[in-house]
């Protein structure tokens, strides 16, 4: 690529609320549009190669509407093309906004590239820049993404290539070189699948920190290569690297103090040539954080015992609960880290949205003000745009993205493994991963105690069980180095909070919980094992605030098994059931678990709501025993009376018969009584629950893309356009009767 100097816009002379623009050869109004507009022109020309004279900036590309249709910039392949009127090359469509690039946002760039007859359209902004080839010989929409435009000195041929490829980072193809370098790893070392994924981790931490250092420097080129590190000073320049890395995540405690690369250099080096073509730092968080969720699971599926919740099932889960900004998030179970992340994903859109909003209403406000000169508007403009930015930025602590990305995503695993991935999984989708932690699910640490979440996502490990043997011990209470910080920050209820846990060290951790005592008929003095997806049950309703609400993955037979209705009465005396959708046999089994599971939805009673419950339930209760009083008198007269004349006559065998025959009695008339109460409860406490049963969720047996009925998307089975599982539910929400009425 050609390098060319031209002079920056500070080297021209300027006024107050103006920039220089070099192809139009004038000042203009600095607003932000115009910004982002002169900074896009500077990559054209110092990376790109082009000159001034090939470039037009605002030029009409049609004449209807009176020249409104103009372009941000038209690139013609030379400046004799330009001079002779041929169409244009490229289309440039540039704005100031935050959002994620979508192209019906775009539509106004991609028609200008229709009406030009040009072959390559680019769209950019503040946050991404991408790329698009046009084909003139379809209709609308008739253009595809691709990886880059052209270089000013770029051949028939290469640009040819560049037309002849769709966009080549997709998922699958960095998944796939993920597992490539995880198989060099595996030969070349003979290690086992899962050592061999650390130390792919491993590079991929440093990776990450190396090209976001870089880029910061605003070094655009692609930073990890062997050039790249032949340049480092040392004879283990990976391993370097890795130290570095290593002491810029300290305080997340991602890797231990003495870690190393366990790898030959010679290994990690080709891992580095392997992985060297894709630039992550520039590259959609959407593409490298999937693409990384597809290596984990086929590297994970029956390697650890681990599986991870289908990417089709997280979003329809995150969408139920309808996330918003300032909402605080908890998986306690959070594996790969997939709910925290589309969490992470919907709010930060929504706050950029919300800052395009904010932006463009004042925007329309200050145009319509015929008073203000142009260089006025454009400095209220900006003020205001620079307002809205520093409110927005990452970087700042108390920012919307920082309160986003540092104070309302949390995660705990108890593998330290998963723990670690997850980190990785975040930093790959643009971060958050700060409160994402190695620690037992199941006991308060950091920020993680009860009665601290608005939102709840979770899929518990299935099938295995919490043992009395396992106890709460010294390292899981341990006062953390940085506990000074999280009493300033939560006071009281953290204290108490870990108080409850340290003062149980050495009990068994079901001993913190309500429902294994529940769940036995030996007394509630005596603790067994129990279902690890039952504890998590109550664990998730004790994280909740009043009022929040979770979603959880659940074996179908806590749904229906009699033995369970413990649970199911724990959890209607806590909260409303506001949803429960079952799942096909074959959901999780391409990810290692062949058990048929439900979703269930559910949202905490506020205080007022619980008070109202209690109230209700206790005088249900009483009125039903006050029903069946006579009868209980009545018979446990009749046998004391027996039991009383066994023991005059000392008749032992009478006294014991009638002894259990009243213990029966009381047994049946005490489950009789609970079955009715509960009956009168659930009529005086009435409300509707969302029933759904899928068939297509998004993901077949094999692993493979499948048509999904559970939110809108591009592969619904026909006949459910607008009938998704959710947009069912959305209508049950805004009027259940009507809803039930209809028989949807």
């Amino acid at each position: 690529m050609r390098e060319r100097k031209y002079p920056k816009a500070i080297e021209v002379p300027a006024r107050a609320n103006q920039i220089f623009s070099k192809v139009r050869q004038r000042l203009v109004p600095l607003t932000p549009e115009e910004k982002v507009r002169q900074d896009y022109l500077e990559v054209l020309l110092t990376e790109y190669g082009y000159t001034i004279d090939q470039i037009a900036e605002e030029e009409p590309v049609t004449h209807r509407g009176a020249g409104r249709a103009r372009a941000d910039f038209l690139i013609w392949r030379t400046p004799e093309a330009k001079s002779r009127q041929e169409h244009a090359l490229i289309v440039v469509e540039c704005k100031a906004d935050n959002i994620s690039i979508s192209l019906k946002d775009y539509h106004q760039g991609a028609n200008y590239a229709q009406y030009e007859h040009s072959r390559f359209f680019v769209t950019h902004n503040n946050r991404e820049t991408r790329f698009w080839k046009v084909d003139d010989t379809r209709r609308m929409p008739n253009y595809d993404e691709i990886d880059n435009i052209p270089h000013a000195d770029a051949t028939d041929k290469e640009i040819d290539a560049l037309l002849s490829r769709l966009k080549t980072f997709k998922e699958e193809e960095f998944a796939d070189l993920l597992h490539q370098c995880h198989n060099v790893i595996r030969n070349r070392e003979k290690k086992d699948p899962v050592a061999a994924f650390d130390e792919i981790a491993k590079i991929l931490f440093v990776k990450v920190y190396v090209e976001r250092e870089l880029k910061q420097k605003r070094q655009r080129k692609n930073l990890f290569t062997l050039e790249f590190l032949k340049e480092q000073i040392g004879d283990t320049p990976l391993e370097d690297l890795f130290q570095k890395t290593k002491k810029h995540y300290t305080e997340d405690q991602i890797f231990d103090r003495d870690e190393t690369l366990y790898l030959k250099p010679a290994t990690g080096l080709e891992i580095v040539k392997l992985l060297e073509r894709y630039n992550l730092s520039d590259t959609s968080e959407d593409i490298k954080g999937i693409a990384f969720e597809r290596f984990l699971g086929r590297t994970f599926r029956g390697e650890i015992g681990q599986f991870f919740t289908p990417r089709c099932i997280v979003e329809f889960m995150v969408h139920m609960l309808d996330p918003k900004e300032g909402d605080v998030i908890c998986d306690p179970a959070s594996g790969s880290g997939g709910f925290l992340i589309r969490f992470f994903e919907i709010v930060r859109e929504q706050i950029m949205a919300d800052a395009d909003r904010q932006y463009q209403e004042y925007k329309a406000e200050i145009e319509a003000k015929k008073s203000l000169s142009d260089a006025k508007k454009a400095e209220l403009l900006r003020s205001k745009y620079e307002e809205i930015q520093n409110d927005l930025d990452k970087g700042t602590k108390g920012s919307r993205l920082w309160k986003l990305a540092n104070r309302c995503i949390y995660g705990t695993d108890a593998n330290d493994r998963m723990a670690r991935t997850s980190k990785m999984n975040m930093i790959m989708h643009g971060d958050g991963h700060g409160g994402v932690h190695h620690h037992d699910g199941f006991l308060n640490m950091n920020g993680i105690f009860e009665g601290r979440f608005d939102i709840i996502l979770t899929n518990p490990p299935f099938g295995a069980n919490v043992e009395p043997s396992d106890v709460i011990t010294e390292e899981q209470v341990a006062v953390p180095e940085n506990e000074g910080a999280y009493v300033r920050e939560f006071g009281d209820l953290y204290r108490e909070a870990q108080g409850r846990v340290r003062a149980a060290r050495g009990k068994p951790i079901a001993s913190l919980f309500e429902l294994p005592r529940r769940g036995r008929d030996d007394g509630p003095g005596n603790l067994g094992k129990i279902k690890t997806e039952i504890l998590f049950i109550e664990r998730c309703l004790e994280l909740l605030k009043p009022g929040g609400r979770m979603g959880i993955v659940l074996p179908e037979g806590v749904f229906n098994n009699p033995s369970l209705a413990y649970v199911r009465e724990f959890c209607e005396d806590r909260a409303f059931i506001r949803a429960v959708v079952s799942l096909p046999q074959d959901t999780f089994v391409s990810a290692g678990a062949s058990v048929k599971a439900s979703l269930l939805f559910m949202q905490k009673f506020t205080d007022k709501e619980k008070t109202d419950f209690e109230k209700k339930k206790a005088a249900a209760e009483a009125e039903v025993r006050a029903k069946h009083r006579p009868e209980l008198d009545r018979v446990k007269s009749r046998l004391e009376g027996e039991i009383e004349v066994a023991k005059q006559v000392r008749d032992s065998d009478q006294r014991k018969k009638a002894q259990a025959e009243l213990r029966d009695f009381q047994r049946e008339m005490e489950g009789r009584i609970q079955v009715e109460s509960r009956a009168l409860l659930k009529e005086r406490f009435p409300y509707p629950v969302f029933l759904y049963e899928a068939e297509k969720v998004g993901i077949s047996s094999t692993g493979e893309a499948d048509q999904n009925e559970l939110h809108p998307n591009p592969n619904q089975p026909p006949g459910t356009e607008g009938k998704t599982c959710l947009e069912l539910h959305r209508a049950f929400l805004k009027d259940p009767k009507a809803f039930m009425e209809r028989g949807a």
